[in-house]
């Protein structure tokens, strides 16, 4: 239920699909006797599918998902590379019959080269099918190929391929890895995906370390407060922003991540022990 709600309700409610619904509202209502609130419905929603488009919104909205998380400060070599899927389109890698990478290429690349940097961690690749209806096909049948040719070996891969949603890669990853006290496990995301897939991973009891990559904002406020100049630029943003705070509140009303924004562990702490001694 929780899948099938996140792939119609959630899509819906992406500000773009729900503008556009909006404005095609108020179209329809033009040819009635409700043609007043047709018009209303049309400014409202050309107003706001600029301010998508150009307003800095997208990017201070993404701002703080993904300046959360701190880049990976590499202390001692990883026991293992945990790589969340989402580059991958399955269905069109079947219909080519090759790999088809469609966004966020930079978890496939970075992992790689972390492979390689550290050549005894294990590598896992979890991802299967985020789509609703979809063919048998899975992210993970294609990534395998994709490390290869990226010069990691063969036998040092993981594939897990039945995870629907980040929720299932958390679950799905820790069966497989079985991960020992002590060990270090690096989990290489997107930036604006990084605090829902810590949360995730810490509420199943795997513990990992966030390295986060493919930014969409630069480092500072200043880059967030840019206006965009391509529209579709401006909505991608928002939509990716918009996606990602819904899921944080999906999933902690649903009780699959411990708090609403997770963090740090260390920032964490410090802010509970403020509390306290308040």
């Amino acid at each position: 239920m929780f899948f099938a709600l996140s792939k119609t309700l959630g899509v819906m409610l992406l500000p773009t699909n729900f503008l556009v619904g909006l404005g095609v509202v108020g179209l329809l209502l033009l040819t009635t006797r409700f043609a007043r609130a047709g018009r209303r419905l049309l400014i409202v929603s050309v107003g706001l599918l600029a301010l998508c488009a150009f307003s800095p919104l997208g990017s201070l909205l993404l701002y703080p998902l993904e300046s959360r998380f701190p880049q990976w400060d590499a202390v001692r070599a990883p026991d293992g590379i945990i790589v969340l899927g989402g580059p991958i389109d399955a269905d069109l890698s079947v219909e080519y019959d090759r790999p088809v990478i469609r966004s966020a290429a930079d978890r496939i690349v970075a992992a790689a080269a972390l492979a390689r940097r550290y050549p005894n961690a294990r590598i896992i690749f979890t991802g299967g099918s985020p789509n609703l209806i979809s063919h048998d096909a899975r992210e993970a049948d294609y990534a395998g190929t994709i490390f290869e040719s990226l010069g990691v070996d063969k036998a040092r891969l993981t594939m897990e391929r039945r995870s629907r949603n980040t929720y299932e890669n958390a679950l799905f990853t820790k069966e497989l890895a079985q991960p020992k006290p002590g060990e270090r496990w690096l989990l290489v995301t997107s930036a604006y995906h990084m605090p829902r897939s810590v949360g995730l991973f810490r509420k199943v009891g795997f513990p990992v370390e966030p390295y986060p990559v493919d930014w969409h904002v630069g480092p500072g406020l200043r880059d967030a407060l840019a206006f965009s100049t391509i529209a579709n630029d401006g909505f991608a943003r928002t939509d990716l922003a918009v996606r990602e705070w819904i899921g944080l509140l999906a999933y902690r009303i649903t009780g699959r991540i411990g708090m609403f924004f997770p963090g740090p562990e260390r920032a964490i702490a410090e802010s509970a022990a403020r509390a306290h001694v308040h």
